[in-house]
């Protein structure tokens, strides 16, 4: 499963609120969730992100508050896979949980800048530009989590898992 888009650089620290403000957190709707999300952080980001975008951050991003509207805003939004040095570890449950891919990678989080284009690959952990210039290795996701992804995230795959069962 590879992902390609143009990277999104983000630093340290990127909590909950910074990508959705909490003015908005009386939406669920992830199509007005994705209309503003990083509203106060990056303004440009909503209009300009486009399906397959690749968003590269530093440490713990997603900390802050459990809200499950960051990643829906997020994936809605068209971000194809977000990686970063660390994750919040209630963050990285909730995008798991609704089907968007989270990966680790120091050197590329480091090595890369805003509007790269890259193709990332869940199951190797490589990541190159599509130029071909650069590359990185990142930890792979576990097949587990790559079979949440695919199916769109916990409910989905709970959904076929039990109709397979059948």
């Amino acid at each position: 499963m590879q992902i390609r888009g143009k990277v999104w650089k983000f630093g340290d620290n990127i909590d909950t609120d910074a990508i959705i403000p909490a003015r908005y957190i009386n939406v669920s709707d992830g199509d007005e969730l994705a209309k503003v999300c990083f509203a106060d952080h990056r303004p440009e980001f909503a209009n300009d992100v486009s399906n397959g975008d690749i968003v590269i951050a530093g440490r713990n991003f997603g900390c802050g508050s459990s809200r499950e509207h960051a990643p829906l805003a997020l994936k809605t939004a068209g971000v194809g896979v977000i990686m970063a040095k660390s994750f919040a570890r209630i963050f990285y449950r909730n995008a798991f949980n609704i089907g968007l891919p989270l990966i680790e990678s120091e050197e590329a989080s480091e090595g890369l800048s805003d509007g790269e284009e890259i193709v990332v690959d869940l199951a190797t952990g490589q990541v190159e530009s599509t130029n071909g210039q650069k590359s990185f290795s990142a930890k792979p996701i576990p097949d587990f989590m790559r079979e949440l992804v695919q199916a769109g995230g916990l409910v989905n795959y709970l959904k076929v898992k039990k109709i397979k069962e059948k």
